[in-house]
């Protein structure tokens, strides 16, 4: 994976990729390009083995503003229905591209985090959270629907349907407690402690079995629109693959040598 990425910042250390967006002065907000940029990076992850965990951090005490005024609302207002739905097709791509690229993400998110830098978090497979994080679904405050980027597909799922839909009517900020006391928050720490911690449960999902994790997150998507019986065929079906890896028997004979086992991966 490159890490001369344009719009944000990439770092790639033992397996974790550690991403944010570069703009502190301004509370890090999505730009057209920057858009493009991170739904490339994530679909270009689904074919890489080297990165096993992503990290997506806060800068400058914020994640995301969402949408830059200046540089995406107000010319957003300047363009016709093709361009339009060009637009918001791209930014839906963003998402998928984060659920499809097959390597689990983490949110570390302290302070703003709104608009498409919510959903960004909402996409993440895991996210923590500082005090001071505040979360909000802004779309109806200025004029737009809710259902943006798979909000209504996702956010309900997460958090219950009725949470989900007070948020998406009214666009109020979420509290951290109230976001961890309804799930959205896999946990809350200090702010000074919120990336650490981050990198530390990266660091032990880079270290597990990684094809398994691929199958895992692959799974957890796909199993949405199945029905019980067709789920518990689907998973048969995966663990039986899982059983031809060479981690799975690496992991026998670590525990029948009463050792830790050494994933690779394959």
């Amino acid at each position: 994976m490159r890490t001369d990425t344009k719009n944000f910042r990439c770092d790639i250390e033992n397996g974790v990729a550690t991403l944010r967006l570069d703009r502190p002065d301004r509370k890090n907000p999505l730009t057209f390009d920057s858009y493009a940029e991170l739904r490339d990076w994530f679909r270009d992850l689904a074919a890489d083995d080297g990165v096993q965990a992503v990290v997506f951090a806060s800068n400058g005490g914020n994640f995301c503003s969402g949408g830059d005024v200046h540089e995406i609302i107000g010319p957003l207002t300047k363009m016709n229905m093709k361009e339009l739905l060009a637009f918001t097709r791209m930014t839906g791509d963003l998402v998928k591209a984060m659920i499809h690229c097959g390597t689990p993400i983490i949110a570390a998110v302290d302070g703003i985090c709104v608009g498409a830098g919510a959903i960004i978090a909402m996409a993440s497979d895991m996210r923590l959270a500082s005090p001071d994080a505040k979360c909000a679904f802004l779309f109806t405050r200025v004029g737009l629907a809710g259902c943006d980027m798979g909000a209504c597909a996702m956010l309900p799922r997460i958090i219950g349907q009725g949470r989900a839909a007070e948020l998406l009517y009214t666009g109020r900020s979420m509290s951290a407690a109230e976001g961890e006391a309804w799930g959205f928050w896999n946990r809350v720490v200090p702010a000074d402690a919120l990336e650490a911690e981050a990198q530390a449960l990266a660091a032990k999902i880079a270290a597990g079995p990684n094809f398994a994790h691929m199958m895992t997150k692959t799974m957890l998507d796909q199993e949405w629109s199945m029905s019980l019986d067709q789920a518990i065929e689907a998973e048969a079906q995966t663990q039986a693959i899982c059983m031809q890896t060479a981690d799975f028997t690496r992991a026998y004979e670590a525990f029948v040598a009463k050792e830790k086992p050494v994933f690779q991966g394959d």
